[in-house]
């Protein structure tokens, strides 16, 4: 037996939820439908459980930080950016706080936090959510949504739907695919899923016992053979595979497609980017000259982690109670080369389902930026990572999520 409703949002992650907000705060009869048991489960996990909701950077710089497409947001973000969505939040009660880099968290340092704001806004626009309901078909007639069926059996009817169902990153929190699935049946272009802010997997394996160790204040620098892309000055993380952290995740998306084309792909790591060669090697000198008689690694010790020197030394081949005045030129220079270079092969990524983001998505060619209406169904919206856009860390992809979910919320209202 069927129902009806004005809207359906399909999906309860931040794109879905703000669809909601605005298209009940306009006076729509909404209903959320969402597969898992709560309400913002990826939300609930972002920022490392701390959300960073946005970033607090300009409007082109903002733009610039996407991979590609960017531009495609622009009409989104007019309509709702990084102003009016702290508004949104602080007019709520919930303060936030700017940290480097332009990143904003809730003062709480609690995505909780930002979640309890959404289901109140839901809840005081009397906007409907039901768990436990998985959308298997959007139902569509003479080339205009007539409703969703549920895994269950029933059928809701509505004038307009907002597909919000996200990538297929992170499947446990019910970004699984299927509403990629349910847009290609539609007729709706696909791109090819990579993943985004994903970690590595390296060749070599002292990776592994330098696991948890965060370098900072480092560069890298990623080589397919022929193009080389450098980083910014920031932190890299050892895991038990590879490298992680700030610096590998945001270069992670042109590295999977490197890697996604067959190419070689390696990286050196560059500990004292603050220092040329020269001036490396003159610290070096310096070091050795003031104390001929302590160990290498003793010395290394105002250069370098302690955890990293054995590793450091094994490479270069010099064992770690050596006398820093027994060090040859051939072993200084190779020390000079490795704390500027310090490589790894990498083989792969890890898994789609480990990256933090999609990338790929429905296409945007047959999505309107205006609007986020299906260019060949009336009536279907999508929102959020279910489409084709992805940026780096720092807030980025969450602003793009709340900035397409309000504007197709918006616009399922009014049109």
């Amino acid at each position: 037996m069927g129902y009806n409703r004005k809207i359906i949002v399909v999906g309860a992650g931040p794109a879905g939820m703000m669809a909601a907000i605005r298209a009940t705060a306009l006076g729509s009869s909404v209903i959320i439908l969402e597969k898992k048991s709560i309400s913002g489960n990826k939300l609930l996990i972002s920022g490392k459980g701390r959300c960073n909701l946005t970033n607090a950077c300009d409007l082109d710089s903002f733009l610039k930080r996407f991979s590609k497409s960017g531009q495609f947001l622009r009409d989104a973000f007019k309509k709702f950016f990084n102003k009016e969505l702290i508004d949104f939040f602080e007019s709520r009660g919930l303060k936030l706080k700017v940290e480097r880099q332009e990143r904003v968290f809730p003062v709480t340092d609690r995505s909780n936090s930002i979640l309890d704001v959404l289901k109140d806004e839901l809840r005081k626009n009397r906007a409907e959510i039901e768990v436990k309901s998985e959308v298997k078909e959007i139902q569509i007639k003479n080339g205009q949504v007539a409703g969703v069926v549920l895994a269950d059996g029933r059928t809701i009817f509505a004038d307009k739907v907002i597909v919000a169902t996200g990538g297929v990153s992170y499947p446990f929190t019910g970004s699984d695919g299927e509403g990629l699935k349910i847009a290609k049946k539609l007729g709706h272009t696909v791109t090819d899923l990579v993943p985004g802010l994903v970690p590595l997997e390296s060749k070599q394996d002292y990776p592994r016992e330098l696991e948890g160790l965060t370098l900072k204040n480092i560069r890298i620098i990623f080589s397919d053979g022929a193009k080389k892309i450098e980083s910014e000055v920031g932190e890299l993380v050892f895991t038990s595979f590879g490298i992680s952290g700030p610096l590998v995740l945001t270069l992670s998306g042109t590295i999977s497609e490197w890697l996604k084309a067959g190419k070689s792909v390696s990286v050196k790591i560059d500990l004292k980017p603050a220092l040329t060669q020269e001036q490396v090697d003159n610290r070096l000198l310096r070091e050795f000259a003031a104390n001929p008689k302590k160990s290498i690694h003793n010395t290394l010790k105002e250069l370098l982690p302690i955890r990293l020197i054995d590793c450091f030394l094994r490479i270069l081949n010099i064992v770690s109670n050596k006398k820093t005045g027994e060090i040859n030129q051939k072993e200084r220079k190779g020390m000079v080369l490795l704390l500027k270079g310090l490589s790894l092969d990498i083989i792969k990524t890890r898994p789609i389902e480990e990256a933090m983001i999609t990338r790929g998505g429905v296409s945007l060619k047959e999505i309107n930026p205006r609007t986020m209406e299906s260019r060949i169904i009336k009536g279907l919206y999508f929102a959020g990572e279910i489409i084709d856009v992805d940026a780096d860390t720092g807030g980025f992809n969450l602003q793009a999520a709340f900035s397409t979910g309000y504007l197709a919320g918006e616009s399922a209202s009014i049109n």
